[in-house]
């Protein structure tokens, strides 16, 4: 059984668009008969680099998925936090050896385009139980 830490960004000014990924992460967990042992929430995408290389480190976590929302904003803020999160979250698997998914929507994303995209959340656990099988 592939055991996965899940991070979760929890800033969603829009609502309920992180809950349905969260939900959508864990049918995908116990579709496919793995174990979520820890999942820590962050404030937002930007903090999710930190929790993810924690969880990494475990001897009990095979991979990591990160889940978050980004939504388009008046500036270019959401390129630059999606940017650094990308990278930061590519760091800590290469660096750990273990997988990491991104399961972040955004940026440059409506509140409708967002909520489209929640079953995003079970595509990062899926792909973070196929990582760890490899």
């Amino acid at each position: 059984m592939v055991q996965l830490g899940l991070v979760v960004a929890q800033y969603d000014k829009h609502g309920a668009v992180i809950e349905a990924m969260r939900q959508s992460a864990n049918a995908a967990a116990a579709d496919r008969d793995a174990d979520i042992v820890e999942t820590i929430s962050v404030p937002g995408a930007y903090d999710t680099p930190l929790a993810a290389d924690r969880l990494a480190r475990r001897e009990d976590v095979d991979a990591v998925a990160v889940l978050g929302v980004i939504i388009e904003g008046d500036t270019d803020h959401d390129q630059v936090i999606a940017d650094a999160a990308a990278q930061g979250l590519t760091d800590v698997s290469l660096q750990r050896d273990t997988p990491v998914t991104l399961g972040i929507i955004g940026p440059g994303m409506s509140k409708d385009e967002a909520e489209a995209r929640t079953d995003k959340g079970g595509s990062a656990v899926t792909s973070a139980i196929e990582l760890a099988n490899l």
